[in-house]
């Protein structure tokens, strides 16, 4: 470059004119285009000419053509306002603050949504104030000040709320502000309550058809499932979200949605297709301008290339997208590129490098969210949770007045029907009651009689006596370790009998002590295995309490206790598709036609009452959620027909989802 222009200097060549006409002319197709918009916009104000649009529809029918046009859009918020048409200054100012936001422009976007504020206030148009209200709650979340965020969000959707007869746009605005307040749930890692918000909001989407609702609601769930190390369902919620961006040819939703797949691909070590997709999101988010997903699309590229050893390529594209982040004040994205390189620069034994990224890390955590704005924020959320149910109680009063001053015009109906109604309300209510109580005497009755089946007396004298042995025979050591683990399987059974439901993974470690215990009077000749698939979290997955036990008991005394050696028994828990976890427990004992011969010739007949229990607790389990348990008991047996033992498959459900939309 510098050769050139000395060589321009000796030739005394003056550059200027043809540097002007070559600017001139890249430029013709930009200045032609910004022309064509512009002869657009004015043909459409000679329509409308001295009678300006006041309804949002008909606002939206008639400008949405230019929304991603900055430069079109503040010379129709300097035509509206010479006009004084309120209503069109407001909603172009909002659109001209969605550009900015994408851009990462946060203090000029808030500064157009707060002007179109003021002027939906001034036009007394409800539907633009809660627009512009959401769109500012919009620009706070993604600069992560939670506060405001949830302030704005929430002035919104009481007073969309507000209205009797919502129009669809209202009711559309409504869903943005419930979807809204499960990101905010989500900030506070709850995730289960951010599921509940967002499928509020996707019941009004699907109602309406609006496929953009309905990317952005499945790719919040698929966020809450992956936090929740659901992955496989989160992958699926994704793909979801990007099939609807892909109909509404969304660039930015499919930018989001490339950046998470890639996460969960990298989180399921699919390394490659993680590289691949990401890249791509990169290229477009780089194209859009839009710093937020830049610096995210960058991080995301370097922690794939760090678990591809491309070591000196990752650090190059982490530290792009810190510098991104610094730069815009995302301090999320500031945080996950601290982490990243703090684990790269200990995998190169640069630690004192890595020590300074992980310190940095950790300090911007602290000012993001401290324990006490968290605290904060939930107390705002409960205070708006209550004041939402005390304009309802407020709503209803008022119905029920204006209900009571026309019934006034005729007395003797009026008692007549209140009379009646009461009664029928008392008869309704009565019947509920009784019900209600029967389900909970039930729900009773069965964990009275299964704590009965656990702490069975024979059990815990045997046991005992089995220790006391030990003692006798001067065993130490096998006293003591039997102690502690009967102590800890008892201290474990009063627990988990107060609990309706505990994880599967204390629901595993009580089983691994109880069969230990019980081995003790078997000689420990029990070879019992516990296999879990990988990929599964038995910490997040929810069973009722002790609900194994039953199972394993008959195993032992009705399959093993009568077989002399190779006792085994192994509990394997699977998932064969995302509805249901597998559970399957199986001995090689003597089988149930065998086991039945040996217990009717004993005089005194044992009679097992705990699989009862269990399909009766594992039914009443099931009925918060959209598919049923299934259990099975199979007979095992080998090529000559000789028992080989007996197999119980349990499928427990995974969750509760209240809303069934299809793929």
């Amino acid at each position: 470059m510098q050769y050139l222009l000395n060589l321009i200097a000796i030739l005394k060549v003056n550059i200027y004119p043809y540097v002007i006409a070559l600017v001139c002319f890249l430029a013709m197709p930009i200045v032609h285009a910004q022309d064509d918009k512009a002869t657009d916009l004015e043909s459409v104000l000679q329509k409308i000419e001295s009678t300006w649009p006041k309804n949002y529809t008909e606002i939206h029918s008639l400008f949405s053509d230019f929304q991603k046009d900055s430069l079109v859009l503040k010379r129709l918020v300097t035509k509206a306002s010479d006009a004084q048409s309120l209503e069109v200054e407001s909603y172009a100012l909002n659109k001209l603050g969605e550009i900015y936001r994408n851009k990462s422009l946060y203090d000029a976007a808030l500064k157009a949504h707060h002007e179109a504020e003021e002027l939906a206030k001034a036009a007394n148009n409800i539907q633009l104030e809660v627009v512009s209200l959401n769109m500012i709650g919009v620009v706070y979340r993604r600069m992560d000040f939670i506060k405001p965020a949830l302030d704005y969000h929430k002035k919104a959707l009481d007073l969309a709320r507000s209205v009797q007869d919502p129009t669809d746009e209202l009711m559309l605005s409504i869903a943005v502000s419930q979807n809204s307040m499960g990101n905010i749930y989500l900030t506070l890692k709850q995730y289960d309550l951010a599921i509940e918000q967002f499928e509020k909001s996707l019941v009004i989407e699907n109602q309406l058809g609006n496929r953009l609702g309905l990317a952005i609601n499945y790719h919040n769930i698929g966020y809450a499932d992956e936090a929740k190390g659901l992955l496989d369902l989160a992958l699926k919620n994704y793909k979801r979200s990007l099939n609807y961006n892909e109909q509404i040819d969304s660039e930015v939703g499919r930018v989001i949605c490339y950046n998470s797949i890639g996460q969960v691909y990298i989180k399921q070590k699919k390394y490659n297709e993680a590289k691949v997709i990401i890249e791509k999101g990169l290229k477009k988010a780089i194209k859009l301008g839009d710093q937020y997903y830049i610096s995210y699309a960058y991080i995301n590229l370097g922690w794939v290339q760090q678990e591809l050893q491309m070591d000196d390529l990752a650090e190059i594209n982490l530290k792009k997208g810190l510098e991104v982040s610094g730069t815009y004040g995302l301090k999320t994205s500031t945080v996950d590129a601290h982490k990243h390189l703090s684990e790269l620069y200990k995998k190169k034994n640069d630690y004192e490098a890595s020590l300074k990224h992980y310190e940095k890390a950790v300090e911007l955590e602290k000012t993001i969210f401290t324990e006490r704005n968290m605290q904060y924020v939930s107390d705002i959320i409960i205070q708006y949770e209550n004041e939402a149910k005390t304009n309802q109680i407020i709503q209803l009063a008022n119905e029920n007045e204006l209900v009571r001053s026309k019934l006034q015009r005729n007395q003797t109906i009026f008692w007549a029907a209140l009379l009646t109604l009461t009664i029928v309300a008392g008869i309704m209510i009565a019947i509920n009651r009784n019900r209600q109580l029967s389900h909970e005497k039930q729900i009773l009755t069965l964990e009275q009689d299964m704590l009965r089946s656990q702490m069975n007396p024979h059990f815990i004298f045997n046991s005992l006596n089995s220790i006391k042995l030990y003692i006798i025979n001067n065993e130490k050591e096998n006293a003591v370790y039997y102690l502690n683990k009967f102590s800890k399987f008892i201290r474990k059974i009063l627990i988990a009998s107060t609990e309706k439901e505990i994880s599967l993974e204390d629901e595993l470690e009580t089983m691994q002590l109880y069969m230990n215990i019980e081995n003790i009077r078997f000689s420990n000749e029990i070879n019992f295995v516990v296999d879990v698939e990988p990929g599964i979290n038995t910490s997040v997955i929810k069973v009722p309490s002790l609900i194994l036990q039953p199972f394993l008991e008959n195993a032992l005394w009705h399959g093993l206790s009568s077989k002399k050696a190779n006792k085994q028994i192994e509990l394997k828990v699977y998932k064969d598709n995302d509805d249901f976890i597998t559970i399957s427990i199986t001995d090689n004992g003597i089988g149930r036609k065998a086991s039945k011969k040996i217990n009717d010739g004993r005089v005194l007949k044992s009679r097992s009452v705990g699989i009862a229990i269990t399909r009766a607790r594992l039914a009443n389990f099931s009925k918060r959620f959209t598919t049923d348990y299934k259990m099975d008991i199979e007979d095992l047996y080998d090529a000559e027909e000789r028992p080989l033992g007996t197999k119980v498959i349990v499928h427990v459900p995974m969750r509760a989802n209240r809303l069934k939309s299809s793929a």
